[in-house]
Formats: C-alpha cells, structure tokens, sequence
C-alpha cells in the first residue's frame, strides 16, 4: 500500500523486539519513505513508541526531550550487570524484608534532581561505538554522572521480592539504574524486572496502537485515521495561525520578525511556535532568537 502521509503515530511496542525493527515494519507497511521513532525502548521493555512518518521524521527532534513515565518492577535482592532482567547475575541478598515505609522512604530520596550514572550496558556512545558493545567485548566504559529529573515514584504494589513502581520522569533517565540504585540504597541490590512506558511526551498508552492493531488497519486501507498530523502531533508547541502574507514569507525563506506575528500574546522565549496556514497545515516551526526581534527558522514545509 502506497502512502504519503506526513504524521505520527503511536505503537505499543511489544516485548522481545527492538525500537527498529518496529520502525521497520510500520515503513514496510506505509511503504513508506521515511520512518523514524523518538526515544528507544529495550527490546525487553514495551509500551508508547511515536513512530513519525515521511516528512514528520523532521520534526522528531522536539519529542526527544520530553517528559516519561514508566510502570516498572523492581526485583529485590539480585544484581545484574546490565541492571535489568536480561543481565548475568553479579550479587544476590536474600535479606529483604522492609517494611512499606522504609521502601517509600528510600524512593522518595531519588525524587527531583538527582544525578545517575548512565549504565554501562547502554546505546549511548564512545567516539561511535554503542557503550554496550564495550561492555560485550570486556572493555566496559563508565559514562560520568548526569541530572535527571524525577517528577515523582509511586509504590502500586509490593510483593517481595518485587515492587511495582510507578515513575515520572525527564527524558534520558535510566529506569533500570533507578531500580538499581534504589536497591543499593536499601542495602540488598536490585535490578530491573519488566518495563512499560506508558507516556512519553504528552502521547499515552491509551493512544497506541498493539502492531497487530496496525498491521490490520494498515491492510484495510484504514491507518489514516489514526495518523496524526503534523500540527497536531506537535501538541505542546504554542502556535500562530498564519494569513496569506505571512505564509508567503515563510515559504519564501524571508526574515520573520516580532512585527509579522503582532499582535500575539504568545511567549515563546527559550521554545518553539508552530506556523499553521488557513489550511490547518503546519508550514514551520521557528524559534526565538534571544536578543533579538528575529525569530529562527527550525523547519519548513513547502
């Protein structure tokens, strides 16, 4: 099936398959030019992956930093190296007998800014190489500490030696070295058991389609119900309808100042707007240019 669409949609990502491999069967499906996903999952985690297609791979890039949130188990009492399920067990503790309010206690100290060393069993990179094929190859390189943010960690259920945990959380936080670092804290380590994102970037779990799901609205010929269009997939972007003469500027590539977009009460400094034309269509995304009454071209769309 031919498709031209420019939009994003919402998969739920299965276990046991990689964020590209979900990339390329929704590609396969659209026959798609172009399909990019925005924010990995582990091949053993599941849950919301925004998938953009065709021209919206141009607006991924403001999805990345957005905040998650996470249902996860922690496992008590057992080790890995790659701080998760898939790992070799490294330690194990078998005194684990907390109480509710000690494991509240603990989590509640990794809540707001904390700094968290990225795991050494991760796709981040050194001079181009994935850090877990350094690992894999008996080379293993610790990347330093960075801040991450967590919004909050709810306890949903404790059975040990698991805990069901609720996270919400800044883009680029490792769930498993959380899990990992919360068992150090109580004193019997842990890693992560299962992981499911269930938000990323405002788009939730509610809004994902299982592959199946796709596969079958993709053959009937149905998807573009559920592809969202550019302007709208953008929801957290303030935006600025354009009349003709401001969307001839734009296409043009002409310089956009204050004085084309008055009156707006929009303050966009440090952010993004969104040029929508009388056609609902996004034609660009531009951003401030502090110091200035200019504001910068991100992208455009003719």
């Amino acid at each position: 099936m031919a498709n031209e669409s420019d939009g994003v949609i919402v998969i739920d990502k299965p276990v046991n398959i990689t964020s590209a491999k979900v990339v390329a069967i929704v590609k396969q499906a659209l026959n798609a030019k172009k399909v990019g996903h925005t924010g990995t999952l582990d091949p053993f985690a599941t849950g919301v992956l925004i998938c953009c297609i065709n021209r919206a791979t141009r607006i991924a890039r403001f999805f990345l930093n957005g905040d998650k949130k996470y249902k996860a188990v922690l496992h008590l009492g057992v080790e890995t190296d790659t701080q998760d399920s898939t790992g070799t067990i490294t330690e194990t503790c078998d005194k684990i007998n907390f109480s509710k309010n000690n494991i509240q206690s603990v989590c509640k100290q990794f809540e707001g800014e904390i700094e968290q060393l990225p795991p050494i069993f991760s796709a981040l990179k050194h001079k181009g190489i994935p850090l877990y094929k350094l690992a894999r190859s008996g080379k293993p390189l610790q990347k330093p500490a960075r801040p991450v943010f967590i919004s909050y960690i709810k306890i949903c259920k404790i059975n040990l030696p698991f805990i069901d945990i609720e996270v919400s959380c800044s883009a680029g936080t490792y769930i498993r070295t959380l899990c990992a670092d919360i068992g150090s804290a109580l004193g019997c380590g842990g890693h992560l058991k299962a992981l499911r994102r269930i938000e990323s970037c405002g788009f939730t779990i509610n809004e994902a389609m299982t592959l199946p799901e796709f596969k079958q609205l993709a053959l009937s010929q149905k998807i573009s119900e559920r592809i969202l269009n550019m302007a709208s997939a953008l929801r957290n972007v303030p935006q600025y309808f354009a009349d003709h003469t401001l969307t001839k500027k734009i296409l043009h590539g002409h310089v956009i100042t204050k004085a084309d977009m008055m009156p707006t009460k929009i303050n966009i400094s440090n952010s993004f707007i969104k040029i929508i034309d009388v056609n609902q269509k996004l034609i660009a995304v531009l951003s401030d240019q502090k110091g200035s009454d200019r504001y910068n071209y991100c992208c455009v769309f003719n």
